[in-house]
């Protein structure tokens, strides 16, 4: 009879391969292939007026797959728990220890937070029993949104459309994407001017500059301000050096990830939709065929909010620094740390780091596809540049004025890159941590002028300009102020913006979120009826109360019962006074093929789609091509916008299929300077470019984004 094996169960086979692996034969390692259990899909499966009891099952499909743990489980000597180090990890473990039958003296749960065999080890030698608490807020969170779920639902479904769901965190989600929208639309740009001027001597153009006053506010002035100044300042007026201040500054690294800023970060650099993001992250973290290492976890537990690393992973990141570029390049002790988590975190997790620094990116270029490569450069620059000296710069100010009118130019030279030779982040200038002022490093240099040196200006001219709107949320933004305001928490940033767009309550426009008219009127109904279900605050105060179950500070059954009293009388009180609620119709300028009837915009179950006005006399429908600015290179028909099956957005010749043209670059209305065809937008990054549509002419050119 074979001697019995450790039994270890994890959640995925990916990760069960990689610890297979590196523990070989001594063990046997099985995947539970995620949650066994859940609440039934077809009845609410929670007893109210039994404090909230919840009735699980086993998930459909998954009993063969139990009854395999279960034979395994009976031959094992000793069984790990090992899913993932967070709530739904722990939840996971508690339902396989109750499908399983294990007694919960005997339930051994380890956590790692990376799969390397020194951390499993580490872990097999400190398992613990299941923490309750960290499961019952688990509980607690997925009960809440069953509530919402089941109860709230069949209301849209009878006042707005058959279908249609609504959820307690996306709710308050797409409240903040509407209102965003609402501002955008009610938005009246205002008109303002700007002065700007060429000053030098002796004919030179040496130095730029901008006007800064006394007139207008900032250097913003009217368009009677600039008449003004240019009357005072003509070309060929003398300008007096005031005052040449240049002071050191130090810009320091940003912190290593977190879920949220890695999201953000993958957005803006790579062009990955947050869900993009988490599936290369997970890959990455469950494991991945190294070439000559075999299958390896190359980065730590992607779902924290804490920036913390552990000591380790800090000497190796420094011995890595000092090897490679020497110790000035190592941040000095006792500087101001990047790695101090903001209040609330979970200070057990670690920030998304290598699971060992020196496996550089260039090594696993033969073992990674492109993106999974282009993410771990990310991780691996961005942790590495954490733990570097920052970069030092000289900022320089010039003051000049003419007749009273001040005019300011800006430089900056760099005299030590510091952590910039490896990362260079794109924080916006209000998040860089730079020492004080306005400058920034990659500014232009000044030529050398003294205070007192009197300058002629050389050129000077007025701009008109106009204030912007609010941007729409990017899901970069959207994760950053969902982060900011305390809604929702790692694990749960993709599936909020992922449910809004599959719901299509949300749709993407030039890589930004707007709401759909179905969005705005399910809000509408949600903010009149169930005010807390869309407010920020109350939802952040939710989330708040289930990190103190998680800290035992606080019984799960009270989170509910807070949140279910007013909101049974909210739902009551909405059945019975809410109307039928009718999506706007959205005019076209086709008619119907039978009837010549104007036809109008519909939503249905698959998106969009076009019906005739007359309906139910007339039923015609047909499909909804979106049009975009440009026309078909090939046959001069319009570029129409499609979608693969997958739901990913491409751009194609509405003649199909007589015309098979296609591109996934963003169609525009510029026409090329070389041929005069269509162009299109083309993003790589943070990079974005115009290129012509037609094939064989190549002309691109950049463009700032």
């Amino acid at each position: 009879m074979p001697k019995a094996k450790p039994l270890i169960i994890v959640e995925s086979p990916a990760k069960a391969k990689t610890i297979s692996r590196f523990l070989g034969s001594r063990y046997q390692v099985k995947a539970s292939m995620g949650h066994v259990r859940d609440l039934p899909k077809s009845q609410f499966g929670v007893n109210v007026e039994e404090g909230f009891a919840p009735r699980y099952i086993t998930i459909r499909g998954k009993g063969p797959l139990l009854k395999e743990l279960k034979d395994a489980a009976k031959k094992a000597d000793r069984i790990y728990l090992a899913t993932d180090p967070d709530r739904e990890g722990e939840a996971i473990s508690w339902h396989l220890a109750e499908a399983l039958g294990i007694p919960p003296e005997s339930t051994q749960r380890i956590e790692f937070h990376e799969i390397t065999k020194d951390a499993v080890s580490q872990a097999i030698r400190h398992a613990r029993p299941v923490n309750m608490p960290r499961v019952n807020a688990q509980q607690a969170r997925r009960i809440l949104d069953r509530v919402v779920g089941y109860q709230l639902s069949p209301l849209l479904w009878h006042k707005i459309r058959p279908g249609l769901s609504a959820g307690r965190v996306q709710s308050a989600a797409l409240k903040l994407l509407v209102d965003r929208e609402d501002a955008v639309l009610a938005f009246v740009p205002q008109q303002y001017f700007t002065v700007g001027i060429e000053a030098g001597k002796k004919g030179e153009g040496l130095l730029a500059a901008s006007y800064v006053g006394p007139r207008g506010d900032k250097g913003r002035i009217s368009g009677e301000d600039v008449d003004q100044i240019l009357g005072q300042v003509p070309i060929g007026t003398e300008l007096v050096v005031n005052s040449v201040k240049t002071k050191e500054r130090r810009r320091f690294p940003a912190a290593p990830f977190t879920t949220s800023t890695l999201q953000q970060e993958a957005s803006k650099r790579l062009g990955f939709s947050v869900k993009r993001t988490m599936s290369l992250a997970q890959q990455l973290y469950e494991g991945l065929d190294v070439s000559g290492e075999g299958t390896v976890g190359l980065v730590t537990y992607i779902r924290t909010d804490s920036v913390r690393i552990a000591e380790s992973a800090e000497q190796e990141a420094r011995h890595f620094i000092e090897e490679s570029y020497g110790s000035l390049y190592l941040k000095e002790a006792g500087t101001r740390r990047p790695d101090r988590d903001p209040v609330g975190s979970q200070g057990a997790h670690e920030a998304i780091r290598p699971t060992v620094v020196l496996r550089h990116p260039d090594k696993l270029k033969d073992s990674l596809n492109r993106d999974q490569l282009r993410l771990y450069r990310l991780i691996w620059e961005r942790f590495v540049a954490s733990q570097m000296a920052p970069q030092i710069y000289d900022a320089t100010t010039i003051e000049l004025e003419a007749h009273r009118e001040k005019f300011r130019a800006h430089g900056s030279l760099i005299k030590f890159m510091g952590f910039a030779e490896i990362y260079q982040d794109t924080r916006e200038e209000s998040e860089s941590k730079i020492e004080s002022g306005e400058d920034d490093p990659s500014s232009k240099t000044l030529p050398a002028i003294v205070e007192g040196e009197r300058l002629v200006v050389l050129d000077i001219a007025g701009q008109e300009h106009f204030t912007e709107p609010p941007p729409r949320y990017t899901e970069a933004s959207l994760v950053k102020t969902l982060e900011e305001l305390g809604i929702g928490r790692p694990s749960t940033y993709a599936p909020i913006i992922d449910t809004l767009l599959q719901r299509r309550y949300v749709e993407r426009a030039q890589r930004r979120l707007a709401p759909t008219d179905l969005g705005r009127v399910v809000v509408e109904l949600l903010t009149e009826y169930f005010p807390e279900i869309v407010n920020t605050a109350f939802t952040a105060e939710v989330e708040s109360q289930l990190d103190r179950v998680e800290a035992n500070e606080m019984a799960w059954q009270n989170v509910l019962t807070r949140f279910y009293g007013p909101f049974a009388e909210e739902l009551a009180r909405a059945e019975s006074d809410v109307e039928k609620m009718e999506l706007p119709e959205e005019a076209t300028d086709e008619v119907c093929e039978r009837c010549e009837k104007p036809m109008t915009v519909k939503y249905g179950r698959f998106g969009k789609f076009l019906a005739c006005s007359g309906y139910p006399e007339c039923d015609f429908t047909k499909p909804f091509l979106e049009k975009t600015p440009a026309v078909c290179p090939r046959c001069a028909r319009p570029v129409v916008v499609r979608r693969t099956r997958k739901g990913r957005t491409f751009y194609g010749c509405s003649g199909y299929p007589e015309c098979d043209f296609v591109t996934w670059n963003q169609p525009t209305d510029k026409r090329c300077p070389q041929c005069g065809s269509s162009m299109a937008v083309k993003h790589r990054g943070q990079r974005e470019s115009v290129l012509c549509l037609k094939e064989g002419c190549g002309y691109e050119s950049e463009q700032a984004q």
